[in-house]
């Protein structure tokens, strides 16, 4: 079930409760040397600022250059972060499985480290949770290419006529979770499809989803890996071997 419309008012109980929220925080990271700091940094601000019970978790998804010792040395540093290796480079959604798996808080906030979207604009989504499971936000103004936008908007439509969704942006990496969607749901993406097939799963369960925008900045230091043809390609086989998967589960 997805909506678009404000939650309901909340009672004093409910605003203490969001007052101090439990959540886990986390990036998946593949080569992010020059950004894994400061985003890391900037989560940790904006975290204390909430009084918040939370973690902040950094996923090495195999990086070939020195994000995984700058992770290690954030981690030695604050006690509120801490980092999952993958040996090797396994995948977006590998590395998405690895982030919900270490998170231990009641929610649970992703967004990759390659320092494109702001988290200080992550708390006005918190009060969403009273009323929704999930948040999925969009792109506002999107900084990307001419051909990275229309592949979006194809897979978007694709992945919404297949599934009966009406997600504005299917692959937007600004999300919260309630944690307790992923006990009752089996994740089997490793690439691309993992934003599609987590929506999917949680709308034929009947989770809610609401949606809001957030902004969207050029990236400055690194490289994408997300338009290469053959992750594409292997994202639009999948989701076909997907969309039967769930037709044919109970």
């Amino acid at each position: 079930m997805t909506e678009d419309n404000a939650p309901a008012n909340r009672t004093a109980a409910d605003s203490n409760r969001l007052a101090a929220p439990s959540i886990s925080v986390f990036f998946p990271c593949y080569n992010e040397q020059d950004n894994v700091a400061r985003t890391v940094e900037n989560a940790l601000a904006v975290l204390r600022k909430l009084n918040a019970d939370f973690e902040v978790i950094i996923v090495d998804d195999g990086s070939s250059d020195e994000t995984a010792r700058i992770a290690d040395r954030l981690a030695a540093r604050q006690s509120a972060v801490k980092v999952v290796h993958h040996p090797t480079n396994l995948g977006y959604g590998a590395a998405l499985q690895s982030g919900f798996k270490a998170a231990t808080k009641q929610l649970i906030f992703y967004t990759d480290g390659d320092g494109q979207f702001d988290i200080a604009e992550m708390p006005p989504l918190l009060p969403l949770m009273d009323q929704y499971d999930i948040v999925s936000c969009y792109r506002l103004n999107r900084r990307d290419s001419i051909i990275r936008k229309v592949n979006a908007w194809c897979w978007t439509k694709l992945v919404c006529l297949l599934f009966g969704l009406k997600i504005r942006d299917i692959d937007c990496a600004f999300k919260l979770y309630k944690s307790e969607i992923f006990k009752d749901m089996k994740l089997q993406s490793a690439g691309a499809l993992i934003d599609a097939e987590i929506l999917a799963r949680a709308a034929r369960k009947g989770y809610t989803i609401t949606q809001r925008p957030v902004h969207h900045y050029p990236r400055t230091a690194g490289k994408q890996t997300g338009a290469n043809l053959r992750v594409i390609l292997r994202a639009f086989k999948e989701l076909f071997r997907l969309y039967g998967r769930i037709r044919s589960e109970k």
